[in-house]
């Protein structure tokens, strides 16, 4: 059995190692913009209390919460509570509950208004003073991508970011819509904060499967043997979700499942796989990894996108036995719309070490089922002498969401008779109080841990292989297939696999 500390991630301490150091949270405030919305209830109020419960947070810390709602200290409270009991994976302790919320604030706020930043910096400093906090801030925006940069801008001219300590900013996706306005909002936020203090969430960074591949191989030598990149068919990622675009129509049906989790999380996941280190390194170091994969990304030239992507859009149909609409009849879209629900591409990372080895990609809203997975499909040289109807490939498969496990996929000989039957053998167990990836990645921005957030090098370089893309989309030279809600996406997915001789697992 592998070691399941794979799937833990600094569960027991509040320091993390850097070289040969460790460090311990510095006393902070968190100052969170977008407290009255939908993330910071189900994941940001949650994380942060089961960082509190196993004492991740220094005792000194306050959350001052930003929103445009006229809420009073209390009623905020009352809406953590709220959120705690509905969403927290680790059960409220009424007995510490009240210190938990003592440490939170309300402020309401005009975020496009420069003078309103007064009231906050006032709330700031007062609680900086009553809990013996440095100027160590850090600033999250949970808000709408178009005041992302209205509040940079405002956090520098009212001098709220121009602090004794450090300062820091966690921006949630999407950064940016193309390159060009990925380029422009990161020029802005240059203005404002160093690159080392901006801190680009991606949620899949945060989930431990996805952390462990950096070390798996150096972790187990076992894998690294298993792994021999000669004995790899193929590799696919796939990300599907049994959802349809629910309440965000107003940003999915001009965003689409290209921009939503393509550029973002999909190459992240990539870059995670193709890593494939065989030794311990840094943190830097990781990051020119990744960036060394995207460098070798081949690019797909928009005359010549239909021969390697596939995208998708779907109609009505039964999801977990229940019928759904068709996304052009889901509220909010467009009657017309040519918006994409699936993107599946075939992808060759031309170096050394992966030259030959397809990647295959594929994500989808309406699918048969909720999946994050990557798998690796080793070659069969003895396949001909074997029968064809009997052995399927073997596989290694890493599940991310929404369990996570390592198995492998073997052919095995039924004693009743002579056949091969296919039979998944597990090598981890499931943790049942396994942090979530908010928590390690709220836990790691407050100690200045970024390994494991988008570099802007990474972002710019992923936008530069998607706008080819998106100019074949805007240009009709990608045809929009159809998918009945509840399979596995367009048939034509399939043929792209078929093409060369392979199946989707």
């Amino acid at each position: 059995m592998i070691n399941e500390n794979l799937l833990t991630h600094f569960s027991e301490t509040d320091a993390v190692p850097e070289g040969n150091k460790r460090r311990n949270i510095q006393a902070l405030t968190f100052v969170l913009f977008g407290a009255t919305g939908d993330l910071a209830k189900r994941k940001l109020f949650p994380a942060l209390y089961n960082l509190f419960l196993t004492g991740k947070i220094p005792s000194s810390f306050s959350v001052i919460g930003v929103g445009r709602r006229e809420w009073s200290h209390e009623f905020f409270h009352s809406k953590i509570e709220e959120s705690l009991r509905n969403y927290s994976r680790k059960d409220v302790q009424n007995d510490s509950l009240q210190a938990f919320l003592n440490l939170f604030q309300y402020c309401l706020l005009d975020v496009t208004d420069q003078a309103s930043y007064k009231h906050l910096n006032t709330l700031i400093e007062n609680r900086e003073k009553e809990l013996g906090i440095p100027e160590n801030r850090l600033f999250y925006l949970s808000v709408a991508p178009n005041l992302v940069e209205v509040i940079a801008e405002n956090l520098h001219a009212s001098g709220l970011n121009q602090t004794k300590g450090w300062r820091r900013l966690i921006v949630e996706k999407p950064f940016g819509t193309d390159l060009k306005t990925a380029q422009q909002l990161n020029k802005n936020l240059s203005e404002a904060f160093d690159e080392v203090e901006i801190y680009r969430i991606d949620h899949y960074l945060g989930k431990p499967m996805v952390q462990n591949l950096a070390s798996l191989v150096f972790a187990n030598p076992a894998l690294g043997s298993l792994l021999d990149l000669k004995q790899i068919a193929n590799v696919q990622i796939t990300a599907s979700e049994t959802v349809g675009v629910e309440t965000r129509a107003a940003y999915y049906d001009n965003a689409g499942t290209i921009r939503d989790m393509v550029q973002n999380h999909l190459l992240q996941l990539v870059m995670m796989t193709a890593l494939h280190l065989p030794e311990n390194i840094s943190t830097d170091e990781i990051n020119l990894k990744k960036l060394e994969v995207l460098e070798s990304l081949r690019p797909i030239a928009k005359e010549e996108a239909y021969k390697d992507v596939i995208r998708g859009q779907y109609r009505d149909g039964e999801v977990l036995n229940t019928p759904v609409i068709s996304y052009l009849d889901e509220p909010g879209v467009a009657e017309n719309s040519m918006n994409d629900t699936y993107f599946a591409a075939r992808l060759h990372i031309d170096n050394p070490a992966w030259t030959g080895i397809p990647f295959y990609i594929r994500t989808g809203k309406r699918l048969d089922q909720k999946s994050t997975r990557i798998v690796f499909e080793f070659k069969n040289p003895k396949r001909n002498s074997l029968p064809a109807d009997e052995i399927v490939p073997n596989l290694l498969v890493l599940e991310i969401n929404p369990n996570e496990d390592i198995s492998l996929k073997l052919n095995i000989k039924s004693p009743s008779s002579e056949r091969f039957k296919p039979a998944y053998i597990n090598f981890t167990t499931n943790l049942d109080d396994q942090s979530d990836a908010y928590e390690l990645l709220l836990f790691d921005a407050m100690l200045g841990n970024a390994t494991f957030f988008a570099h802007w090098n990474e972002v710019e370089l992923s936008w530069k292989w998607i706008q080819p893309l998106l100019e074949a989309f805007e240009n009709d030279l990608l045809p929009l297939h159809t998918y009945p809600a509840g399979s596995t996406g367009p048939k034509a997915a399939d043929d792209l696999l078929k093409s060369d001789s392979f199946n989707w697992w």
